[in-house]
């Protein structure tokens, strides 16, 4: 796989990455109402992807762990923002995955508002990550969620997953046309991260991302 898919990093920015996801993580707790959340004292990072796009496989590759993302999520608890602390350093936040067709509409609106509150109104969010599927490109329900970014002012990273299942001329393309739409929006980082949890291709590079947004070690 094509390293130059993507940006490089220092090598001693790469080591600090391994270091701050060598700690401990552990999972805090799943809230289903802004009051619950924990102490807002740690820069935040949240997931946020399509149902099925590797959330959880990617944050269990990040931190080395088989079951991490896992061990909060329940039958019928799929409305929680899950939390994760992070060595004190960062706290990983996990949003419910998005794109269930099958979702009543007013629950799909109580989870909108929800989330909507929470990306306002979390003053140690430093920065979401949105997953996106290698195979499947942008799809209307991740242009929603931008959307919603945009308008909470929050900054986001694209993050495609799955990179293993694509061969590497059309992975490129489809990062392009991803590239060229996030022109359009105000609040996405310009740099786009592909991973692969199966092989751990960019597992580094994420790492190095957001330990430029953890607290000193």
């Amino acid at each position: 796989m094509a390293e130059t898919l993507n940006p490089s990093f220092d090598p001693a920015v790469i080591e600090n990455g391994r270091r701050l996801f060598a700690q401990q993580c552990n999972f805090m707790l799943g809230v289903l109402e802004l009051a619950q959340m924990p102490n807002a004292d740690v820069p935040e990072i949240t997931f946020a992807g399509r149902s099925n796009v590797g959330k959880s496989s990617l944050i269990n590759a990040l931190t080395n762990r088989k079951d991490l993302a896992r061990t909060s999520v329940t039958p019928g608890r799929t409305q929680e923002i899950n939390f994760f602390d992070l060595g004190r350093r960062l706290t990983l936040t996990d949003l419910p995955g998005y794109g269930f067709a099958q979702a009543p509409k007013d629950k799909v609106e109580i989870w909108t508002d929800f989330i909507r509150k929470y990306l306002k109104g979390r003053p140690n969010l430093r920065r979401a990550l949105v997953l996106i599927d290698s195979r499947h490109g942008l799809k209307d329900t991740d242009r929603e969620i931008m959307k919603l970014m945009d308008d909470s002012a929050v900054n986001y990273q694209i993050v495609m997953t799955k990179a293993d299942k694509v061969k590497p001329g059309p992975l490129a393309q489809t990062k392009a046309a991803i590239q060229k739409e996030l022109a359009e929006h105000v609040a996405a980082h310009p740099e786009i991260l592909v991973t692969s949890s199966f092989d751990g291709f960019g597992i580094p590079e994420v790492r190095a991302a957001m330990t430029e947004l953890a607290l000193p070690g």
